[in-house]
């Protein structure tokens, strides 16, 4: 005879491996080191600061109008 096998068991363990193929993907198309996240966040705070540095003062009301 053959041995016996809980079916129950036997379809979680493959909707595991199947689900950790599938992250893999997922990581490998999407993920990021912390490093890169943290590069990234201070490159976007850098240009903000650039970005509202050169902004003129008292201008904004003139900005609202112009755009119509």
């Amino acid at each position: 005879m053959g041995e016996v096998v809980n079916l129950r068991l036997t379809r979680k363990a493959k909707a595991r491996a199947t689900a950790e193929t599938v992250a893999a993907a997922n990581r490998a198309k999407f993920g990021r080191t912390l490093a890169e996240r943290r590069a990234e966040a201070d490159e976007q705070a850098r240009r903000e600061a650039l970005l509202e540095g050169a902004r003129r003062e008292g201008r904004e009301e003139d900005a609202d109008h112009t755009r119509g």
